[in-house]
């Protein structure tokens, strides 16, 4: 501030108010050194200039930490500078009021250095019957003190004031140096944890997806597994013995007769027509706008010149809404009913009603087959699978008998 670099002294006194350091040793002194800080960040807003409400904050919050402490020593600092304030941006009553405040706490100090000080500042801002009668202190004042001695003692109270401050800020500063480095160390700290987490999560995902991975490739390893039994299965149950008739009756026939000829015929159609119906059970479903067309073929296909099949309400469904996993195991579940029916039942008549209703779609499966108590039974472990199917949907499967001798199967599932 001596050699006039307020700027910089700023930069040095600007981090220093940000927070009160408490004085451990004499804890009343904590406020008179905070005011003092505020006081000459105060003068340095008030030379660098532009600065005007900054420097006015200071001095006013500098002001109340020193007054309740009755100190008038100190507040002749305080009022000085608000006088020094007023002077520069032009109020002569406030700079005239803040002039005598401050020469009346230097007679209440008995300082005199101080009070011809202010003095000669009260003399400049009061009007000039009042200055003629402070000049006549003033002139008394200064005879009482010699020149060289009021030199000697501002030089030595401001070395030793200057000396105070130094090494307080000088404290302050190291400890603000202190805090940042342990700061850059939390900080170094905190990534370096940063890494590991996210090396580990890294990890974990990646281990995750592979598992899953494999997973998912076992279940469709199994699924082809178990559909290729079930195809082999159903080959085995169905054609064989076919095979093995007209393998017998071709042995044994002569295709001269025109009637073996055609019964052969016949034999090979059936066969052809049963392996091309299980070809079709296990074909690709398409799941798109032909998906109506296709359920209808499918069931089509187990109608007989013994079974007739009436199918109510197919087309009440929009079907484009309903999800391409839900549709499909639609379309399994209705075949594998009728594949069901089609081996344990005797029915004639076979009705199959579709339903949408509040957000769940019921289809429901009724026959006239007898011995139906015998059946229920057979048809729930056969339908095992089935079950399976509708729960991955979130569905319910029920199995129901009437007194009219009547099956009904039903499921539901939400859309």
């Amino acid at each position: 501030m001596r050699q006039k670099k307020y700027k910089e002294a700023i930069d040095l006194l600007a981090p220093l108010i940000k927070r009160k350091i408490r004085d451990k040793i004499d804890p009343p002194n904590t406020d008179v050194q905070y005011s003092a800080k505020l006081y000459n960040l105060g003068l340095c807003y008030l030379r660098l200039g532009n600065h005007k409400e900054l420097a006015l904050k200071c001095f006013n919050e500098s002001l109340d930490l020193t007054l309740p402490t009755h100190d008038d020593y100190e507040l002749i600092g305080n009022y000085y500078a608000l006088y020094l304030y007023y002077k520069k941006y032009e109020n002569p009553q406030l700079k005239r009021i803040n002039a005598q405040k401050a020469y009346d706490c230097a007679k209440r100090a008995e300082s005199i250095t101080n009070q011809i000080s202010t003095l000669g500042n009260l003399i400049e801002a009061d009007d000039a019957q009042n200055a003629k009668r402070h000049w006549a202190v003033y002139n008394r004042l200064i005879d009482s003190v010699t020149v060289s001695l009021k030199k000697s003692k501002n030089e030595f109270a401001s070395i030793q004031y200057d000396a105070k401050k130094d090494k307080e800020e000088n404290l302050e500063l190291k400890n603000q140096k202190i805090e940042n480095e342990l700061e850059l160390e939390r900080q170094k700290n905190r990534s370096f944890i940063s890494y590991i987490v996210i090396f580990i999560s890294i990890i974990i995902s990646l281990s995750l997806f592979i598992y899953l991975r494999m997973k998912d490739k076992k279940e469709r390893n199994d699924i082809v597994f178990k559909s290729e039994m079930r195809i082999s299965t159903k080959l085995q149950t169905e054609l064989t013995k076919n095979i093995l008739e007209v393998l017998t009756f071709a042995k044994n026939s002569n295709f001269k007769i025109e009637e073996n000829k055609e019964q052969f015929l016949v034999d090979l159609n059936n066969i052809y027509i049963k392996t091309r119906n299980i070809s079709k059970e296990n074909s690709i479903i398409l799941t798109d706008e032909n998906y109506e067309n296709g359920l209808k073929e499918m069931i089509s296909v187990f109608t007989s010149s013994h079974v007739n099949i009436i199918v109510n309400g197919l087309n009440t469904i929009t079907w484009s809404r309903i999800d391409r996993v839900k549709k499909i195991t639609v379309f399994r579940v209705i075949q594998e009913i009728f594949g069901n029916m089609k081996v344990l039942d005797d029915a004639s008549l076979v009705s199959i009603t579709f339903k949408n209703d509040n957000k769940k779609i019921t289809i429901s499966y009724t026959d006239n087959c007898s011995e139906t108590y015998k059946k229920v039974s057979l048809l729930k472990k056969r339908l095992q699978n089935v079950e399976n199917r509708i729960k991955t949907i979130k569905g319910k499967l029920n199995f129901e008998t009437s007194l009219e001798n009547k099956l009904k199967i039903s499921f539901t599932f939400p859309i």
